[in-house]
């Protein structure tokens, strides 16, 4: 355990609120999007998963993301934006916006969830992740790379550790900088998230690989231990624990609370630069935005 903070224990979090909205049944206007975004802005996380473009078909919730990038105010804040593609017709929209830094695209482990939510294989998938780096590459954005399903299926697909590692290292080789594990439907244990991180990080130093962590209540600290016991520092979650893949159809568990992860970093003497006043508005604002 660390007794004092230094640089390197710093964390990079990534608020998803996008992840939170997508699902939810009741439509949030994009007035109040907008108004829960600009809070959620002023808090100090370094990146903000914020929107969309996809299908309206798909995520209705959000086909309203580019009237909403243009309410946000982004004068006064460190946090950079990301926005979720799923195609390459989708980076194109998306490279469009100067205020978009990140462009977050789904690159699933099992194949029966990749069909699912991108209606196309992993291989198709890989060449759609090289379209949508050299988009990035040109327009000077950078890819994100959710490795979802990266620790395990329901649907009986091959999974083990080596197939999640072989996977990075093929994004590495096209020069993609930042890959989430993402544990999509919550069963990832601290053996295999130690397994996976302790392996990743050590191999490709150059390359920044998070934690996408959905989990039970009850679980969300094991993982947080194990992930940062083996050198994991960039770790996606959302204020409430509020959201889960509306494409995984099953029972979802929600994502890792960011009071939760907060509250961790306070134990561990852990720097998070935060603005906590903003922080208290915006988690108190995820009561009337994600009301039933």
């Amino acid at each position: 355990m660390h007794n004092n903070s230094s640089v390197k224990d710093a964390l990079i979090l990534t608020e998803c609120p996008r992840d939170a909205m997508q699902g939810w049944a009741r439509h949030i206007p994009a007035d109040e999007k907008a108004q829960y975004l600009n809070l959620l802005l002023q808090v100090g996380f370094d990146i903000l998963d914020f929107g969309s473009f996809v299908s309206a078909k798909a995520i209705p919730q959000l086909a309203d993301t580019a009237e909403v990038l243009g309410k946000l105010d982004l004068s006064a804040t460190r946090t950079k934006l990301l926005a979720i593609i799923a195609n390459t017709r989708g980076a194109e929209d998306a490279v469009k916006y100067p205020q978009i830094s990140y462009l977050g695209f789904p690159l699933s482990i099992s194949e029966t969830f990749q069909m699912r939510n991108t209606n196309k294989t992993i291989a198709q998938s890989m060449e759609q992740v090289a379209e949508i780096q050299d988009l990035c590459v040109k327009n000077g954005k950078e890819l994100v790379v959710y490795s979802s399903m990266g620790f395990g299926n329901p649907y009986g697909d091959p999974y083990n550790a080596e197939i999640a590692i072989e996977q990075v290292g093929k994004l590495a080789a096209m020069g993609i900088k930042t890959v989430a594990m993402s544990d999509t439907i919550g069963v990832a244990d601290p053996a295999n998230i130690a397994y996976i991180f302790s392996n990743l990080i050590p191999r490709f130093p150059e390359m920044r690989i998070g934690a996408h962590f959905h989990s039970a209540p009850d679980k969300w600290r094991e993982k947080m231990d194990a992930a940062y016991a083996a050198g994991c520092r960039s770790f996606d979650s959302a204020l409430k624990g509020i959201g889960g893949c509306p494409m995984a159809e099953d029972e979802l568990v929600g994502n890792m609370a960011t009071e939760n992860i907060v509250d961790w970093c306070r134990e561990h003497a852990v720097s998070l630069p935060l603005n906590m006043d903003a922080f208290n508005e915006a988690w108190q604002m995820a009561g009337s935005v994600f009301a039933k």
